[in-house]
């Protein structure tokens, strides 16, 4: 997953791109880029790091002008090299820039299409340079010297019609205006809003609607699957639905864990989902163990804790904060190597004993995926003196790989492939463990007011809605992303940041 942004304003929009970026910064941690346009010239930095430490007071100077779009970025399958952040740029036609959260399925083939028949250049192994460059030709295939809105959206359709995956996108045609625009099932989230100045209304997109808020923009709505929004230079907003047969499947992982709480996506309140998920657990649990032993429900910091809440209040049961967390340490499922990740998980979270000693405790988190982070917590719990350890996912169990944008590892590397509940639980050292069973996880999700006929829930089921996915293709990346892989590329990645800078 990355986070995505572009501003249309009245004024230099540099300092809002930063703020947006550092409010999505849980969306990716390994670089981040901005590019503005100002006179009909780019303004572009961009390099892997945390928000702060890409752009200083000497990059922000430079980034002047009135439109511009942002990204952060978590690497999925590729390498984390700087020359990998985003926003990328071609200089034909008109000059376009382009940040991308998502996957593409048929990249292979979408990159021999380029090379052959749309005789383009592609410098990097990212799948963003192979939409950026399929964009950037269709709209040149309108053979425009100034593109007008029916030409974007064209441009749109032909994208729709050659990607397949889940891809948010905004891109920025120099010295015309931003286009944003969402995968024909609407995979990824991508929402835009508006704000008045005194100087008229200016147009924000961007992958969640807690951007706008904390910029005091409004939001407008969500971009229904497979369509474009394209705002002017001067701040015209035009819409247009770009698909033949779009139909709305979105990821339902981002309400497990990816979204902030604050966030609403396609209509539906993160926060209220991870209520209705902590409900629909303690159902479970009462269902299964009526008389539980449970004295204590502690969440594994951060994004179980609204689920975990709610859990104890259904269960009637004391709810405590036992783990403090350092908020310096990043994720731990992608980092490679399980040494590597079992010492971030005891330099991340710290027990407070006394929520520990001499109970039986219930600890939720979000989900389960490799099943390492778990395993050490559990452990630390012991530790700390507790009597029971029972662990409970707000997710049902992740069986398969996701192929939209989000790096799960393969699926020999998560706990869950091919084990029962009760191998799992013996392999992390629960006394018991339960999962969110994944109908009551899709009625948490699009049960509120808003409704949501399906979603994509190809981690738990192995189903992936864009119906391109063999086994083939999934043994693919496997080899892309297992562990070896990984600890090879980010070394060969070192070595060419170092001789880059």
């Amino acid at each position: 997953m990355c986070g995505i942004v572009g501003i249309v304003g009245k004024s230099n929009v540099n300092q809002a791109l930063y703020d947006a970026l550092t409010v999505l910064q849980h969306r990716g941690q390994d670089a981040a880029g901005i590019v503005t346009s100002h006179d009909g010239r780019l303004f572009l930095r961009k390099d892997n790091g945390l928000v702060r430490d890409v752009f200083h007071q000497r990059h922000m100077q430079r980034l002047v002008g009135h439109m511009g779009i942002g990204h952060v970025r978590y690497p999925t399958a590729g390498s984390s090299t700087s020359a990998e952040a985003q926003p990328f740029y071609v200089n034909s036609p008109y000059g376009i820039t382009l940040a991308h959260n998502g996957n593409l399925t048929n990249v292979e083939q979408l990159a021999k299409e380029i090379y052959e028949s749309d005789l383009r250049h592609v410098n990097t192994n990212s799948d963003s340079e192979v939409l950026l460059n399929v964009f950037a030709h269709e709209l040149a295939q309108r053979g425009k010297l100034q593109p007008t809105e029916e030409d974007v959206f064209a441009a749109v359709t032909d994208v729709h019609n050659r990607c397949v995956g889940g891809y948010a996108v905004v891109a920025m045609i120099t010295g015309y205006g931003i286009v944003g625009f969402r995968d024909p099932h609407g995979i990824r989230p991508i929402v835009f809003g508006q704000r008045h100045t005194d100087e008229g209304v200016e147009y924000m997109i961007a992958s969640e609607s807690v951007s706008l808020d904390v910029l005091g923009f409004t939001l407008i709505r969500d971009l229904a699957p497979g369509e474009a929004v394209y705002i002017t230079e001067d701040g015209k907003l035009h819409t247009r639905q770009c698909a033949v047969a779009p139909k709305l499947t979105p990821c339902i992982f981002e309400h497990v864990y990816l979204a902030r709480p604050d966030s609403i996506i396609d209509g539906v309140s993160v926060y209220k989902a991870r209520l209705r998920m902590g409900e629909k657990l303690a159902e479970k649990i009462l269902r299964e163990r009526p008389e539980h032993d449970i004295d204590v429900v502690i969440p594994i910091p951060d994004t179980s804790r609204t689920a975990a809440l709610e859990l104890a209040n259904h269960l009637g049961v004391k709810f405590r904060e036992g783990f403090v967390k350092n908020r310096y340490i990043g994720r731990t499922f992608i980092m490679p190597g399980q040494a590597a990740r079992k010492k971030s998980v005891r330099q991340k979270l710290n027990a407070i004993e006394l929520e520990f000693r001499g109970k039986n405790v219930m600890l939720v988190d979000d989900s389960i995926v490799r099943g390492t982070t778990c395993k050490q917590i559990i452990q630390m719990a012991r530790e700390a003196g507790a009597k029971n350890v029972y662990f409970c996912s707000a997710a049902p169990a992740v069986r398969y790989p996701n192929v939209y944008g989000i790096d799960m590892p393969s699926a020999h590397e998560l706990i869950a492939h091919n084990r029962s509940t009760q191998d799992v639980a013996d392999l992390i050292g629960a006394d018991w463990l339960i999962y969110q069973d994944l109908p009551d996880l899709i009625e948490a999700v699009g049960g509120g007011k808003i409704k949501i006929e399906q979603f994509d829930c190809a981690v738990f089921d192995g189903k992936y809605v864009t119906g391109d996915v063999d086994e083939a293709y999934l043994n693919k990346i496997e080899q892309a992303r297992n562990d070896s892989s990984k600890i090879k590329t980010q070394a060969v990645s070192a070595i060419i940041d170092l001789y880059n800078n």
